[in-house]
């Protein structure tokens, strides 16, 4: 008698999973049909999207051989220097985040983007092909007169929210401190030129900012010198003045200011994404579940 009471429930489990198969097999056609137009939705939404690519430069911050060199000399006098407007002992940590907070600011990316005239290539592409080039999107933009539709030309609060959401990634690998800055796009070529010229233009932009702040500094150190008839006040100064001399100098003669390229950015070959495959494959096995959900709904509100 006990060993009947506990066989009973593993046969009710048995008629349950049964029972759960045979609606499942009546419905088969319902799930088929719902696997088949998600596998259809699915292959032609992966096939609209557009290909993106991803290009990408390994950087490197430039050694601040003048800071440290600097900071060595005046020793003690740092308070002065400070006062001269004058970095003495900033590491090039700092400056490189400086850096790359001004690569990524609204005000850099709007006047980078007016500059180069680029805001059609951001905003309306609609796809790349090796034959056609880029092809933009005509309900945005007028390739043919060269104009934006209507009220469709983007705002700059829009094409940096853009930029800083869909194209720009800068990552810094915590160990070496080395910069990945990559831009995906439709073109591959444009995503290249667009690397590049982000690199040239913080690396004027930094250097501007040091060069402006050395002539400061000079001025200062100039008015200091005349005031003073201490000799060894007299040589901090002639030391300090040659210093920023120098910065001046360094800041005109090297190309690569504040980031060097370590592997410069190419053109690539392979899109990044979308991954089709992976999306017809997801939505395909969405559609199943979804089909044999309606089928065990279905059944179970027809038995109430």
């Amino acid at each position: 008698m006990t060993n009947e009471i506990e066989h009973r429930p593993l046969a009710d489990d048995e008629i349950d999973l049964r029972e759960l198969f045979t609606m499942l097999w009546r419905g088969k056609w319902i799930i088929t049909a719902f696997t088949f137009l998600f596998a259809i939705g699915s292959i032609s939404c992966a096939l609209s999207l557009p290909n993106i690519y991803k290009s990408e430069v390994l950087l490197a911050p430039s050694e601040d051989s003048q800071g440290r060199g600097l900071t060595g000399m005046v020793g003690g006098l740092g308070g002065l220097a400070s006062f001269a407007g004058l970095s003495l002992g900033g590491n090039q940590a700092d400056k490189t985040t400086i850096a790359l907070e001004i690569l990524k600011s609204r005000g850099f990316l709007t006047e980078f983007v007016e500059k180069h005239q680029i805001l059609r290539e951001i905003m309306a592409v609609k796809e790349w092909s090796p034959n056609q080039g880029l092809v933009f999107n005509e309900e945005i933009y007028d390739s043919q007169q060269d104009i934006w539709v209507q009220q469709a030309k983007p705002t700059s609060w829009e094409y940096v929210n853009h930029i800083r959401n869909n194209l720009l990634t800068i990552t810094r690998e915590p160990e070496s401190g080395l910069i990945r800055l990559s831009i995906h796009h439709q073109s591959p070529i444009f995503a290249k030129r667009f690397v590049e010229l982000l690199v040239m233009d913080i690396n004027d932009e930094m250097r501007k900012r040091d060069i402006n702040e050395a002539k400061r500094s000079l001025e200062f150190l100039a008015n200091e010198l005349k005031q003073t008839s201490l000799s060894n006040m007299q040589q901090v100064f002639f030391e300090l003045i040659e210093k920023q001399t120098q910065t001046m100098m360094l800041a005109n003669i090297r190309p690569e200011y504040i980031f060097q390229t370590i592997d410069p950015a190419i053109a690539p070959e392979q899109k990044v994404k979308p991954r089709r495959s992976l999306i017809v494959i997801v939505a395909t096995a969405l559609g199943t579940f979804f089909g044999a959900f309606f089928v065990l709904l279905r059944s179970t509100i027809l038995k109430f």
